[in-house]
């Protein structure tokens, strides 16, 4: 892959970390060189000896670990990038993911993935040199495949969000517009698409975009692309062919939510035109929402709301009777706009499904066909 790279938006790490086997053949070191010379003011460390998920950063506190992470690029080889989720406890399908990346530069203050035990012991922005080993075993599970099926990036990191830094997305697109069943679903925050746009991608892509209205963005997202830039990007990518979903998730009920999220609605759906969109709320692990409380205070707005005690998956949420009422309002919303849009719920359980009588649409996720 010949590729030049380019700053990423929102991200300008001081620090850049070689770990083993990420510098072993030409490719990899000028791949990595390039990226270099995008900041010569960051440090770059030689670590050959360890491997990706083990370099320290030299603090034992949660916040400090977490913003020291976001500010390190570390460049590694990830020999087990391609599985098959394991979800238990709730109504997600599992489903094939691929991590060429790991972690993400945004800062939103609700982030579940300074939860996962990959982040909360090795919190670094990643980046894995060995994107073609990564493919060829892509390759090898969808050769064993009868129907389409979804392999989906934007579990563990966000899809988009490095791709001008990795030009990742020259090689990924092309790579699933050859496959005869595997599609790829790439869920990002990111604005920039510009390396998407020219892309053969015979329609088996399908971008996706977390989104929240400008008011809960400006309260609970930082360093992030504003809601109208993600879907200006949309917008962009909608022209040049792709399928298109979003996900509306944390929904934040504030005070004056139900104002909020019906403008919001009115013009997502009259900007792109969607496939599916996904609707969720808080499901976090306690580590996440530790870090959470760090940022924002233990009195604020997504803390006071909480159910005590966790879930059967082991997350933490809002009160059934507070998700049932939000997701209530909010898609009769969207049928009232709509009609037809398929609509699917992230991260729930089957009582929630049942109350809102929405149990025919269990499985219909962004994470899947």
């Amino acid at each position: 892959m010949n590729y030049q790279p380019k700053p990423a938006s929102h991200f300008d790490p001081d620090t850049i970390v070689l770990t083993k086997g990420s510098f072993q053949t030409t490719q990899q070191r000028n791949f990595i060189q390039a990226i270099c010379n995008v900041y010569p003011k960051a440090q770059v460390i030689e670590r050959f000896d360890i491997s990706h998920n083990r370099f320290e950063l030299g603090s034992s506190d949660p916040l400090e670990l977490h913003y020291k992470g976001k500010n390190t690029l570390l460049f590694g080889v990830h020999k087990s990038a391609l599985r098959f989720s394991d979800e238990d406890g709730n109504t997600c399908p599992n489903y094939w993911h691929f991590s060429p990346y790991g972690f993400c530069p945004y800062d939103c203050q609700y982030c579940y993935l300074a939860g996962t035990p990959g982040v909360k012991y090795s919190p670094t922005v990643k980046i894995f040199v060995n994107i073609d080993e990564i493919l060829d075993q892509i390759a090898s599970a969808a050769s064993k495949l009868s129907e389409p099926t979804a392999f989906y990036l934007g579990k563990l990191q966000d899809g988009l969000a490095l791709d001008s830094l990795s030009g990742y997305s020259r090689t990924m697109i092309p790579f699933f517009a050859q496959q005869k069943l595997a599609r790829l679903i790439l869920l990002t925050k990111s604005a920039n698409v510009n390396n998407l746009l020219d892309m053969n991608h015979q329609g088996h892509t399908i971008l996706s975009w977390s989104l929240n209205p400008g008011e809960i963005s400006d309260w609970f997202e930082s360093n992030v692309p504003t809601p109208d830039e993600r879907i200006g990007a949309m917008q962009r990518c909608a022209d040049a062919g792709y399928p298109l979903r979003a996900v509306i998730m944390p929904i934040i009920p504030v005070e004056g939510w139900q104002n909020i999220y019906t403008c919001f609605l009115e013009k997502l759906l009259g900007s792109v035109p969607l496939d599916r969109i996904t609707l969720g709320q808080i499901c976090s692990y306690s580590g996440a929402l530790q870090i959470t409380e760090r940022k924002l205070g233990k009195d604020n707005p997504i803390s006071k709301m909480l159910e005590k005690g966790k879930s059967k998956d082991g997350r933490v949420r809002f009160p059934i009777k507070t998700r049932i009422e939000v997701y209530k309002y909010l898609i009769a919303k969207i049928r009232k706009l709509q009609p037809q849009l398929q609509i699917g719920l992230c991260m729930e359980e089957a009582d929630t499904f049942k109350a809102l009588d929405m149990e025919n649409s269990i499985g219909c996720c962004n994470c899947v066909l």
